[in-house]
């Protein structure tokens, strides 16, 4: 059975955990169709973008980082520093790769003012967990609900334009496009009537 919610508390007490695979960052173009041969043949991958975060009203930056994992590797591929070439245009309108995540409408956009194109294959992890009965949706929520252990976020606000990324930076990264790939796998098999209701729950 799984709780269609998770308080803050419960979360909070969950093991933290982070992607332990191995992680590629790509800081060239020509990097980018090597990755792309890595993951031909996956019909599911994790994604994900960062964005340096601007501290001014009504200014946003580009996306920096784009993440791409499969089950055992995640790609870090430096959109700022590569661009967006017609290799990763292709997987962007390739309908038979899923690409899944959270909150994913921001990111498409966001890639869509680095490079026109007609998105293909995306799945927002939030409409299927709402398909299934749950009333959280972040991925941290999900995470807990469905994965049992919590992700840290605290790398969200860096500088993802720095000139040499963290590791503190490239972990967070590659745990955030890796635990959105686990996450679709339990929402696939969750059978929505094992869901319970948390509200009715309590009243009883």
């Amino acid at each position: 059975m799984v709780k269609n919610t998770i308080s803050n508390e419960v979360l909070n007490e969950l093991p933290l955990q982070h992607f332990e695979g191995e992680i590629v960052l790509v800081e060239h173009e020509d990097g980018i169709a090597q990755v792309m041969k890595e993951v031909e043949g996956e019909t599911v991958v994790g994604f994900d973008t960062e964005t340096r975060p601007s501290f001014k009203k009504g200014v946003t930056n580009s996306i920096a980082l784009f993440q791409l994992s499969t089950k055992d590797s995640t790609y870090l591929i430096r959109l700022n520093k590569t661009g967006v070439p017609e290799s990763l245009k292709g997987l962007l309108e390739d309908e038979s790769v899923l690409k899944v995540g959270v909150g994913i409408r921001d990111d498409i956009r966001g890639l869509q003012k680095l490079v026109p194109f007609k998105p293909q294959g995306f799945v927002e992890l939030q409409s299927l967990a709402i398909e299934k009965g749950l009333k959280d949706f972040s991925l941290k929520k999900l995470a807990g609900i469905l994965l049992k252990f919590r992700v840290s976020k605290r790398q969200r606000l860096s500088n993802w334009e720095a000139e040499t990324l963290s590791k503190a930076q490239m972990v967070y990264a590659a745990t955030d496009s890796w635990v959105a790939l686990e996450i679709y796998k339990k929402l696939l098999v969750l059978d929505s009537s094992k869901v319970i209701d948390v509200e009715i729950e309590n009243q009883q």
